[in-house]
């Protein structure tokens, strides 16, 4: 029994790793939740207080990396509050659309078609705020890695 646990665990870890590129999977609660598989296939006495309000500080910077990053992106390249909601929407279309590239493509032109559409800026500002997208989404894309992978460590630090 000992093994499924681990198993189930290091597969939760896993796909918050894949969170990262198809933002539709929500990777946080499959980190918290294989810490929790943990505690359940384990001990939840291994796992103290100051563990918990760890994590929870993390989760908080996880979701406060993603809607910095996306922001300060758009924003540092002249784009609107329509170029992050059309990035945002296109991050999400993207992927299903376009498997793989849509990833990329998606924050993309979401953000080019709403600055074109909505805010009514030339070609070129709407691809300088396209350009902003995708970079804010890179930065926030390997921020969370590092914190996904800081929130593992600490973990096995305290079991």
């Amino acid at each position: 029994m000992e093994v499924v646990g681990w198993i189930l665990v290091i597969a939760c870890f896993i796909v918050s790793f894949v969170g990262l590129v198809y933002p539709i999977i929500p990777g946080v609660i499959f980190l918290v939740g294989g810490f929790l598989l943990y505690g359940l296939f384990f001990s939840f006495a291994d796992l103290s207080w100051w563990f918990w309000l760890i994590e929870l500080l993390f989760v908080v910077l996880l979701f406060g990396a993603d809607t910095v990053a996306n922001a300060f992106g758009i924003k540092k390249f002249g784009g609107s509050n329509a170029g992050m909601w059309g990035s945002t929407i296109g991050l999400l279309i993207g992927p299903f659309v376009i498997p793989f590239a849509g990833i990329l493509i998606g924050p993309f032109l979401g953000a080019v078609i709403a600055e074109l559409a909505v805010e009514r800026r030339t070609v070129s500002e709407a691809v300088k705020s396209g350009v902003g997208s995708l970079i804010g989404f890179l930065t926030s894309t390997v921020a969370k890695g590092v914190i996904q992978v800081v929130m593992i460590v600490v973990f096995f630090i305290a079991i």
